[in-house]
């Protein structure tokens, strides 16, 4: 079967060709539609990892934190609770539960419960990856701040996690890539996203070969473009001859 790439050009309501295959208007091709899919994918994917981001630094901190057993046992609570759900069945839980449960996200916009429920997921790998990279560094670096009077949290904010994230950059390339693609899900609870838009398109069309052909390339696009980004930050963090310490502990 030969490709038909001019199904990018048809009109969504009456499969008629549109000149310059950018519709006008009322008018909206199935090009239109798969970019405007795609700002979603990005918009779920970023907004979730900024939360996976600020959530995952702070429980991987908290269980690393001297003299803190408590706060250690709730991160580790948190961590093993969100990782071993599936990412699916808690999108489900953020889209029909959290709000039954909690009334005050009754009128959350669906696209903000995929955010919550896919950032907390993925914040419990970064803070796996937090915690192990503070435990990789040598014991000596909390030992000297506190030689010089830092307080705890000055410790960690000037020089246990400058260091710790500088070292787990390649992880985070890993999961920034992971978040891309998990965004996916978001088509369970009909947000209109890439996947969401390749099976409806597909359905619609009955040329699901090149509407998964146009998905699949903005998918490879966006994940290469996340690893040359990350890729230029860890050159440019890079620590020089570091040798992270194999006997962890803090």
């Amino acid at each position: 079967m030969s490709l038909d790439l001019k199904i990018y050009c048809l009109d969504t309501i009456d499969r008629e060709a549109v000149p310059g295959c950018f519709g006008s208007g009322d008018t909206e091709t199935y090009l239109n539609w798969m970019m405007h899919a795609w700002g979603q994918t990005v918009l779920v994917s970023v907004l979730s990892l900024a939360v996976a981001l600020i959530v995952g630094s702070l429980i991987g901190t908290a269980r690393t934190l001297p003299n803190s057993p408590l706060l250690v046992r709730l991160g580790n609570v948190w961590v093993e609770f969100f990782r071993n759900i599936p990412l699916l069945v808690q999108i489900f839980l953020w889209y029909h539960v959290v709000p039954v449960v909690f009334p005050l996200f009754a009128d959350t916009p669906k696209l903000v419960l995929v955010v919550f429920g896919l950032g907390f997921f993925t914040s419990a790998r970064i803070a796996e990856q937090v915690r192990a990279g503070v435990q990789a560094l040598p014991r000596g670096q909390r030992y000297a701040a506190m030689a010089v009077g830092f307080t705890t949290f000055q410790s960690y904010r000037y020089v246990l996690l400058p260091m710790a994230f500088r070292i787990i950059v390649p992880p985070l390339t890993s999961e920034s890539m992971n978040i891309f693609k998990n965004s996916s899900v978001a088509f369970a609870v009909s947000i209109a996203e890439l996947t969401f838009f390749a099976q409806q398109a597909g359905e619609e069309t009955s040329r699901g070969v090149e509407i998964y052909l146009g998905v699949t390339i903005l998918y490879v696009i966006s994940a290469f473009t996340i690893n040359r980004i990350m890729a230029f930050i860890e050159k440019r963090v890079r620590v020089p001859g570091f040798v992270a310490s194999t006997g962890g502990g803090h």
